[in-house]
């Protein structure tokens, strides 16, 4: 019978910030001061990423990149993105205290784990001085893992690259890819963690690739509740998901599963 050694989590959207609202609003916040207004589908397509590559990514967009012409009347620059990106971090170091909540289930996810004698690692697109305010607030609130890594950690190599996965298992110790699972709640993160060869797992509630507050969500009538998980479903598989689960509360079914194979 598999071993299961560790479970990586991201942060927002995963385990805290329900809907990964902060980089959202930073973001949008960020290029409005350009004269710029990002859809929320633009915004959240390159989810999960490093914020400089989030903000580099929009602006290849097609019609970002239009309009970034007709207000300036000359193509994007690499120093264009570093000016986005600048403005995008003093936005979300202001609100970021008041994201750090943990999720639904996230603090009895923990205590399972933690039962179970199974480490708890996490990777972000957070730099570290953003991490710097996120994990002591979360971990006030009852959210703590073993280990975070930013791509500052990394050489700003962040996720879809495998790296920041990779210093989680030398610093919990993991004995192999095949102990440790990855669970997020983006492509990005689904994509790292396959590229670390792990089992990568999406989470549907509270998602970036959903895309929903938690007062949005629970608004939903049920139907659509069911379209809208069944969609995130669906985009979590085309990327590679091994599994997905609806929210942590159905973490432990999943490790059993997989312990039995």
């Amino acid at each position: 019978m598999k071993k299961i050694e560790a479970v990586i989590f991201d942060w927002a959207g995963t385990t805290v910030d329900f809907g990964s609202t902060a980089p959202v609003q930073a973001f949008i916040e960020a290029f409005g001061k350009f004269g710029i207004v990002p859809t929320l589908e633009e915004v959240r397509e390159p989810m999960g990423m490093p914020k400089w590559d989030h903000i580099h990514k929009m602006m290849q967009m097609d019609r970002i990149a239009g309009e970034w012409e007709q207000v300036y009347g000359s193509p994007w620059t690499r120093a264009d993105v570093d000016q986005v990106y600048k403005v995008s971090e003093e936005a979300i170091m202001e609100i970021l205290p008041d994201f750090a909540g943990p999720k639904p289930y996230v603090t009895d996810t923990v205590k399972m784990l933690r039962g179970r004698g199974i480490s708890i690692g996490s990777t972000t697109g957070y730099t570290s001085e953003m991490m710097g305010i996120v994990a002591p607030a979360a971990a006030a609130k009852g959210y703590e893992p073993d280990v975070y890594i930013t791509p500052d950690d990394v050489g700003g190599k962040g996720r879809p690259y495998p790296y920041m996965i990779f210093r989680n298992l030398e610093k919990l110790g993991v004995s192999s890819v095949a102990a440790a699972i990855k669970v997020g709640d983006t492509v990005a993160d689904i994509k790292e963690g396959k590229n670390a060869g792990l089992i990568s797992v999406g989470i549907v509630e509270g998602s970036s690739v959903m895309g929903l507050t938690e007062e949005e969500y629970e608004a939903l009538p049920q139907e659509e509740k069911v379209t809208r998980q069944k969609n995130a479903t669906e985009t979590y598989f085309r990327c590679g998901a091994d599994h997905v689960i609806l929210n942590l509360s159905r973490l432990e079914e999943l490790i059993d599963l997989i312990e039995r194979r």
